[in-house]
This record gives C-alpha cells, structure tokens and sequence, in this order.
C-alpha cells in the first residue's frame, strides 16, 4: 500500500511541476514567428511543446539528424533550418517507442512538428507528429523561443 501512495505522489508531481530552459529574446522569438523565407536551398523545421501542464515538470531532448536542436519544455519552440530536397530525422528523447519522425522537406518550405508527452506505467516518455501550417502557425503564437544547442542527453 505505501508503495502505491509514493507511485502515486510521484505521477502527481510530475504532472503538476513545471521545467524551464534556457530561452531567447522576445525579438529573436517574434522574428522567428514572422515565417520568413528560409536561406536558399533550405527548409524551415519548427518544433515546439504545446503550454501545458500535462507533463511541465518533464524536460526532453530534441535532435535533427542526430544534432541537437535543444531541450524542450512546456510552452516553448526551437527553428531550425535543413537542406531541402531530401529526407530528416527528427528524434525525441524518449522511455517508450517509437521517438523518431521523418519528413521529407522542400526548399523554401515551412514544416511543424509537435512534441507531445505521453505517460505510461507512471514514467513519462515523449513523441514527435507533424502538423499542418495553420495550426502549427496558430500554436506558436502563444510560444516563446528556446536556446537553441544544449541536450540532457548528448
């Protein structure tokens, strides 16, 4: 029984605490969200967690063809720019399986992708799904920018 109690106060705190990371100036976020053009030959990837509490005591990694893009929290978004014309792997540190995703990107091209958590057996784990640019547009205006660069787990 008091193994249930602690396991149970465990999950609750993971699902009420909140994470923070390191984040960017408001103008380097609001510039991001203009949508501008990527640099030519290049596509744009924007990541980012929905302002949830679902989960905001989690950190978790996000990496584009094995380089990191950052660590991610609850209400923030990470752009990054790739080559077009060809497939990436985005990857999420995660307990459970599957934590990759692959997009195929066009130059010139915006992509969204959300990372959403998940909990199973009391431990939370994360995922990566792709997202139309309406709504992905429509999540990031109420996100701030991460610094870019630093992963828990390199």
């Amino acid at each position: 029984m008091k193994s249930a109690v602690l396991l149970l106060t465990v999950f609750f705190c993971l699902m009420s605490g909140c994470a923070s990371v390191p984040m960017e100036t408001s103008e380097k976020s609001n510039l991001a969200k203009e949508f501008n053009p990527p640099s030519p030959d290049k596509a744009g990837v924007y990541v980012y967690r929905k302002d949830s509490q679902f989960g905001a005591a989690l950190k978790k990694d996000v990496w584009i063809d094995k380089e990191c893009i950052g660590e991610t929290a609850k209400g923030v978004f990470f752009y990054h720019e790739v080559e077009g014309g060809k497939d990436h792997t985005l990857s999420t540190e995660s307990e459970f399986s599957p934590n990759d995703l692959i997009i195929f990107t066009k130059r010139g091209m915006h992509y969204f992708v959300e990372q959403y958590i998940k909990f199973g057996a009391f431990v939370g784990g994360a995922g990566l799904k792709s997202v139309d640019e309406e709504a992905g547009k429509k999540e990031l205006a109420e996100l701030g920018m991460a610094t870019k660069g630093t992963c828990n787990k390199q």
